[in-house]
């Protein structure tokens, strides 16, 4: 497939900064790498716990720093992760798409939910899906963030929310009832208490139900005139429903809203929240628009677009395994094939249980289902996230382990932000959720500092050879599985297809001294020269064997 970089007059004309010949040597070689979702190393982090390039935005409309613990803005912001692709943090992790909280203004107040004041810094509270939340940035800053990811061959996953809005405060008023119900809550006793009811309190739902026709909010058309911006924003929705003929509801003013932000900034997918509290259709509705605006924009966009692949979106519907293949099981017993409304992917709950086994029940098992009931579909695996209080290793007691099973399993691989670093998972005085969202440990990076006994740097290390190692070998995470001996633990990926050909031999659990012999028979043939990617060793294989020279307990093994 053709990857390409930014030229300096595209990178002039949209107002971004042109990388350096470095990082623009850097991203040729990426480019020449082959991409596959099904083997995609996806890096979920929240913007305002990530990285803060500009203190100066920390706090905007007016906000104070008088959260609960973990419950306000910190300061991250799209400048700061900009920042960090530049420095090549991402690159050396071997991360090929960047997932992204939503970065649509929230709502301005805070909100008292039983735990102290809570601001939505997460990107989950929406009070204008059209704008950036000045606390992240401005227009332009997201404009270069998405330049400088596609720049350095990263693609741009944007969480999208369809079902809820943010709280209601004193400053952020409540939306018509044509638009939003503010109950019953959830119930989830079958698909109505789970789809037409709010997730929990102060929490208006979206009737996505509607498809009446329904005026803009009065609380939006007010903003939009005091901002300066209303007659274009009639414009293009006019626009917008003349094409498409669809009613103004609720529902297709947020398609067209969402898709906005690939036909403005080209990010190349979506992750969809709350996907099992919104009619199914929903979705397929918005993969269609959003699909549209993609080609869009890669036509305009000839020298910035990575790739022909067509615009994907993964889906989280909570509590949803790759056991349940394609069909998952509603509150109540309704099965559904989200596959079948626009979904490429579906985030897998079910692995930070399922990576508790050893690892050839794990491996075989996971390769089984996507080359079989799965094949041609893809589970996105994760051992923490936002708001999963259940992590595998929550403790971070076993942070090597917990890396080389993620991103040696079957499927694409979600790190979120400081799983490759030991961050914490727990903080003094956070409650909940917020104890899962404290600030990236950038000083126990840089310095001397261990966690349980392990070194950060060290582990750090160690996730980068598995995802440098995966980014440049697709049958890792989309290849063929099997098992070649047991002792040393030893087995071989294989992926051939679109003319893409690619096998690599991993062996696991090998004696720290002494030289391995590991066995790489029916993958490298006899004579064939070698290379160890987590030792840098080489070796020629005889008799169907290779041996390095070195004390580490894995070995990656392609060729040169």
């Amino acid at each position: 497939m053709k990857l390409s970089t930014l030229t300096l007059s595209l990178l002039l004309a949209c107002g971004a900064s042109m990388a350096s010949a470095a990082d623009a040597k850097a991203a040729a070689r990426t480019a020449r790498q082959p991409f596959l979702w099904e083997n995609a190393t996806v890096y979920f982090l929240l913007t305002d716990r990530f990285y803060n390039a500009k203190p100066g935005n920390d706090l905007a409309y007016g906000r104070q720093a008088d959260a609960a613990p973990l419950r306000g803005f910190l300061g991250g912001d799209l400048a700061g992760i900009t920042a960090k692709i530049k420095s090549g943090y991402f690159k050396d992790l071997g991360v090929d798409v960047i997932w992204l909280t939503p970065p649509v203004e929230q709502i301005h107040a805070g909100t008292d939910e039983g735990s102290g004041k809570s601001y939505g810094f997460h990107g989950y509270w929406a009070r204008d899906f059209t704008r950036v939340d000045a606390n992240l940035g401005s227009e332009q800053e997201m404009r270069e963030f998405v330049a400088t990811a596609h720049a350095h061959g990263i693609r741009v996953l944007l969480d999208v929310v369809m079902n809820h809005l943010g709280p209601v405060t004193d400053s952020d008023t409540v939306w018509p009832e044509d638009w939003v119900r503010t109950g019953p809550a959830c119930t989830y006793k079958d698909t109505a208490s789970t789809v037409g009811c709010t997730l929990v309190k102060n929490l208006p739902d979206i009737r996505t139900e509607s498809k009446s026709d329904t005026a803009l909010p009065p609380v939006l058309v007010a903003k939009w005139k005091a901002e300066g911006r209303y007659e274009k924003e009639m414009q293009e929705l006019d626009a917008f429903f003349a094409r498409t003929g669809w009613p103004r509801a609720p529902r297709y003013y947020l398609i067209k809203w969402h898709a906005d932000w690939v036909r403005k900034y080209g990010v190349d997918g979506f992750r969809a929240d709350t996907v099992k509290h919104t009619e199914p259709e929903v979705w397929q509705e918005l993969k269609q628009e959003a699909s549209l605006a993609y080609e869009e924009w890669k036509q305009g966009h000839a020298a910035e677009k990575l790739g022909e692949q067509k615009f994907f979106m993964t889906a989280e519907v909570y509590n949803y395994t790759i056991s349940d293949g394609v069909q998952f099981t509603l509150d109540g017993g309704q099965k559904i094939d989200y596959y079948r409304y626009g979904f490429d992917s579906m985030i897998n709950f079910g692995f930070k249980s399922d990576a508790k086994q050893d690892y050839e029940a794990l491996f075989s098992s996971y390769a089984a289902k996507l080359h079989g009931p799965l094949q041609g579909k893809s589970v996105l695996n994760y051992i923490s996230s936002h708001d999963d209080g259940s992590p595998y290793d929550a403790q971070r007691l076993r942070p090597i382990e917990a890396g080389t099973r993620l991103l040696l399993s079957p499927g694409a691989a979600q790190i979120y932000y400081g799983d490759e670093t030991t961050r914490v998972l727990t903080a003094p005085g956070a409650e909940g959720d917020a104890n899962l969202r404290s600030p990236m440990n950038w000083q126990a990076l840089a310095g001397k500092a261990s966690v349980n006994g392990y070194r950060v740097a060290e582990v750090r290390a160690h996730w980068s050879k598995l995802g440098l190692f995966r980014r440049a070998h697709p049958a890792v995470g989309a290849g063929l599985h099997t098992k070649l001996a047991d002792a040393p633990y030893t087995f071989a990926r294989t992926y051939q297809q679109d003319g893409i050909a690619d096998k690599v031999v991993v062996a696991l659990d090998l004696p720290k001294t002494g030289r391995k012999a590991i066995s790489v028979s029916g993958v490298f043939a006899d004579g064939l020269k070698v290379r160890d990617y987590y030792s840098g060793k080489t070796a020629v294989v005889k008799d169907g064997k290779v041996q390095f020279d070195s004390k580490a307990a894995i070995a990656l093994i392609a060729q040169e």
